[in-house]
């Protein structure tokens, strides 16, 4: 059960209606988490702006991959959860392309360094190696780039944060540990 309060859409502030119901056309529904943080506009805000801004760097698959890769680190449920569900109904994403984003890997040689990549920034807390710098390199990533997966990852750890304090409660189906996806 969810740990924070979930207002009402009829209490919610002044202009989260309409980023809810904006969110909802994209997705198909409002998943919980935005139900949630919409009780704060400024978090509300600047999680949807980060969001929209990131979308627009790199590929939505290696977006996708990097969600995938930084929430299996992380331990995040739902964020599990709702990036599987993302990542292959909207994203294209083949089931063994999703278990091996969360393995920190991709059927895509160059996805699979900047899911490598990830996992070793949640695992280091951002003190990555000369040699992890090396590897997303020769995997054809540039600097610029290598900025676009270090802020990608931290969005997606942004999320994996706000719903493992919450326990956001799952609206949508929950994905089994990655030894047992298929």
């Amino acid at each position: 059960m969810s740990r924070l309060k979930t207002p009402a859409l009829e209490d919610l502030p002044d202009g989260a209606t309409q980023v809810l119901d904006k969110l909802g056309a994209q997705l198909g529904f409002v998943p919980n988490m935005f139900k949630t943080i919409a009780s704060n506009p400024a978090v509300l805000e600047a999680v949807v702006n980060l969001q929209g801004t990131m979308s627009r760097v790199l590929d939505a698959k290696t977006r996708h991959t990097i969600a995938l890769a930084v929430s299996e680190a992380n331990g995040c449920a739902y964020c599990l959860a709702i990036h599987t569900y993302v990542s292959s109904g909207l994203g294209g994403m083949s089931s063994r392309d999703i278990e091996l984003a969360r393995a920190g890997s991709s059927v895509d040689r160059k996805r699979a360094a900047a899911a490598r990549f990830a996992q070793q920034l949640v695992v280091s807390r951002g003190r990555v190696g000369d040699e992890d710098l090396s590897a997303v390199r020769d995997a054809g990533y540039t600097d610029p780039e290598i900025l676009a997966i270090v802020t990608v990852a931290v969005q997606a750890l942004l999320t994996n944060f706000l719903n493992n304090v919450n326990q956001t409660d799952l609206d949508i189906p929950a994905v089994g540990a990655a030894s047992e996806s298929a």
